[in-house]
């Protein structure tokens, strides 16, 4: 078999994520293909979630956090979005072989996709440094309308990004806290009032 054939085929591993052992499928192209990055895997370890959480994991990828959110919470809900389409298939065949039913994948951009009536309790996403701030606000906005009241959105960012994200926490929801600074990452936590 040639090595473009063995390219082409699947990537899988296992991780064991907050408790969870869960198996990912994914392949070349989508983001951290063939491990967790370090910070999705920070972003997990600080992330507080209930057994009945409603959550959204903006900019997916194959599912690493709003599957782990799944397993965490099987009396909840969760709405994973990408804009990448080869994303969303991964995760919803990852939420499948993890039997985990209460947990979709669909296209959007940002919120743009996300039923305009639905309220979250947990909101997250591993923001990509080149995601635009315009972009960026948008989101923001989006999310602040669609949080329940006490809701949290929790994010990971490259820590160049921490100041920008305070700015705009503060902005736009009136809170901020930096929840867990890393070498390279930073874990920030707004709360809707």
């Amino acid at each position: 078999m040639s090595t473009i054939d063995e390219l082409k085929k699947d990537i899988q591993f296992q991780a064991e994520l907050k408790g969870h052992g869960l198996t990912f499928n994914s392949t070349w192209g989508i983001f951290s293909p063939r491990e967790i990055d370090s910070g999705t895997d920070l972003l997990l370890r600080h992330l507080d979630i209930q057994p009945d959480e409603v959550a959204l994991d903006i900019g997916c990828g194959y599912g690493p956090i709003g599957l782990t959110i799944a397993a965490c919470a099987p009396q909840g809900e969760v709405h994973m979005v990408d804009k990448d389409f080869v994303a969303v298939d991964y995760a919803n065949k990852n939420a499948q072989q993890n039997g985990l039913s209460h947990a979709k994948a669909y296209l959007s951009n940002g919120l743009s996709a996300v039923p305009k009536d639905k309220v979250f309790t947990t909101v997250v996403s591993n923001i990509p440094a080149k995601v635009g701030k315009e972009m960026l606000s948008i989101i923001l906005h989006d999310v602040h309308q669609q949080l329940a009241p006490g809701g949290q959105f929790v994010v990971v960012t490259i820590n160049g990004l921490r100041q920008y994200m305070k700015r705009n926490f503060m902005e736009v929801f009136g809170n901020y806290d930096k929840v867990k600074q890393g070498k390279d990452y930073t874990i920030s936590r707004c709360v809707k009032s």
